[in-house]
């Protein structure tokens, strides 16, 4: 199965944020260096309660790349990153971009 092109449409900040699980309505997105994943059809992993959830409604980029289930780390300045943790959110971004769509980027 090939994922759909990714798509660069803007999706705002505050959409995003609501597209964390809690609204069953909405996608649940999770954006890592800016990149928009729809992981909606993985919510035994993304869904509320559930234990990647802290990454959805934002980028988490700063979390993936160390790691982390902290959700102060779910941020996106990866500016403090080493270059092994850098090498790691590179990996996440590859495992996502390997099994849900890109919708868009954030601004």
């Amino acid at each position: 199965m090939t994922s759909p092109p990714p798509k660069d449409d803007l999706i705002d900040p505050a959409y995003m944020a609501q597209c964390d699980g809690s609204n069953p309505d909405l996608p649940i997105y999770v954006a890592i260096r800016g990149h928009v994943f729809d992981v909606s059809n993985n919510k035994d992993s993304y869904g509320p309660g559930k234990g990647y959830n802290v990454f959805c409604g934002k980028d988490s980029s700063k979390a993936l790349g160390k790691s982390s289930l902290k959700p102060e780390d779910c941020v996106p300045d990866i500016s403090q990153l080493s270059d092994k943790e850098l090498h790691t959110l590179d990996q996440w971004f590859a495992f996502f971009s390997k099994r849900y769509p890109i919708v868009g980027k954030l601004p």
